[in-house]
């Protein structure tokens, strides 16, 4: 291996999706020296494979809706079809400019980019392309690819992940869906918009189980009245290929038939072959364990990302890529609050959320200290313009602070900025009530909602 000792980066990032550029590009601004390492493109799975795709992909079956029901606002129209190279082309062209300005940005901080499948050599360097990279620091970041079950192969052709679904060529008439969380409820929601006859399997006994169990019934309600069907509290047992299918049997015997298997159990660590624990990482089922600095048990490496078991949402690896940059930039850093990152699924209706359930919540502060309040959409003017039903709970400590905030309705993930503040901020209800929320916005149910918490409530009763 050629060793190019003449170069010693300040920082040497392996892995280039979010949680490692967000660090490449604040260490660059930082002054530090920086390389980023990256076998496949910049931006990671988020960009390329997550985020951006699937949110096109449910925008485009948003517009699908609309144009079916348009008659209800007055609107003639006809909806005619979906034209699946047409859906991919504006979803690319989306990811593309993104990619673009990527690119862009990391070539004018002057990031040193190597693309290349890197190893970590020893905690102060990495092999990438034939050539030796060293750093006084470096930094793991290779992300997280769709997992499986035990049993269960995706093979790319009648069952596959995410990956696999973001790139289909039709829109199956049939599907069942592995799992009930963000991944599986968006996909459903996508395909029921495109046309699919789609059914949830979920083991739980919820639809987005990490969420409050209140918006979780009330997402299952929506679904319900979509025409979206699931399986829930029974585990999943086996996969065989039927005639022109896929046939799934759960754990109790009960049988589901469709033309596609879609699992979506979650996303595990990329970390394995790649030396980590040659180099003395301390590791658990392939997650890479940090500190709250993201730091791990080597003092020359550190970790962000879906790598370590923390949220695997790609504004948390900013957050964490961004504090590692200034950690090493000697500036003051505060770790991060996981309760207080806003949390957004985009499937129809959205649910979003920051902060503690109502059950975590009363665990923590006993049941006699929770004070939980519902404030309905149907008395709000905008969500009665948009037609969209669900609800905004709040949960607080007793005389206290605003400790949750859950939403479920369209457009409520424009409304978790605000409610982030609230409960970073440790926000009263009677200080979130004397706020002037502009009229008629969905935003403004947020605002009646803490009015009614403050017990002077206006479009909602006592």
């Amino acid at each position: 291996m050629a060793n190019d000792a003449s170069t010693v980066f300040d920082l040497v990032i392996l892995g280039g999706g979010s949680g490692g550029y967000a660090a490449a590009l604040r260490g660059a601004q930082l002054g530090l020296d920086v390389a980023l390492i990256e076998k496949d493109k910049v931006g990671g799975t988020c960009l390329h494979r997550g985020c951006i795709p699937t949110k096109a992909l449910l925008h485009a079956g948003e517009i699908a809706d609309q144009a079916r029901e348009s008659e209800q606002f007055g609107v003639k129209a006809t909806f005619e079809g979906i034209d699946v190279p047409a859906v991919h082309k504006y979803k690319d062209d989306v990811v593309s400019g993104l990619y673009k300005g990527l690119q862009g940005l990391i070539a004018s901080r002057k990031v040193t980019y190597i693309e290349g499948e890197g190893y970590l050599s020893s905690p102060t360097s990495v092999d990438v392309n034939g050539q030796r990279i060293q750093g006084r620091h470096v930094l793991l970041a290779t992300g997280s690819v769709p997992k499986s079950l035990p049993g269960l192969e995706i093979d790319g052709n009648r069952i596959i992940s995410s990956d696999h679904a973001l790139v289909l060529d039709r829109v199956p008439k049939s599907a069942i869906i592995l799992g009930g969380g963000v991944i599986g409820v968006e996909f459903a929601s996508a395909w029921k918009s495109f046309g699919a006859d789609v059914t949830i399997i979920e083991g739980l006994k919820h639809l987005v189980p990490v969420e409050d169990e209140n918006s979780s019934k009330l997402l299952e309600r929506a679904f319900r009245k979509r025409g979206i069907k699931f399986n829930l509290g029974t585990f999943f047992q086996k996969a065989e290929y039927t005639q022109d299918g896929v046939k799934v049997t759960l754990a109790d015997g009960k049988e589901f038939e469709a033309e596609v298997l879609l699992v979506a159990v979650g996303r595990g660590p990329v970390s394995q072959g790649l030396g980590y624990e040659e180099a003395g990482v301390a590791m658990d089922r392939g997650y890479v364990l940090v500190d709250e600095y993201m730091r791990t048990n080597v003092p020359t490496i550190s970790a962000v990302g879906d790598l370590v078991p923390t949220l695997q949402l790609a504004h948390v690896g900013f957050a964490e890529g961004i504090l590692v940059a200034e950690r090493l930039a000697g500036l003051k850093v505060v770790p991060v609050d996981y309760d207080g990152v806003p949390r957004v699924t985009y499937c129809h209706p959205e649910v979003a959320s920051v902060g503690i359930t109502e059950a975590k919540a009363k665990e923590i502060y006993g049941a006699d200290k929770v004070v939980a309040l519902k404030y309905n959409l149907a008395g709000n003017g905008k969500s009665k313009i948009l037609k969209t039903a669900g609800e905004i709970k709040l949960v607080q400590v007793k005389d206290g602070a605003v400790v949750g905030v859950h939403m479920v309705g369209d457009r409520m993930g424009e409304q978790v900025g605000e409610a982030q503040l609230i409960y970073n901020w440790e926000a009263l209800p009677a200080e979130v009530a004397q706020l002037i929320h502009a009229h008629p916005t969905q935003n403004e149910a947020l605002g009646e909602a803490h009015l009614a918490l403050a017990g002077k409530p206006l479009h909602s009763h006592d």
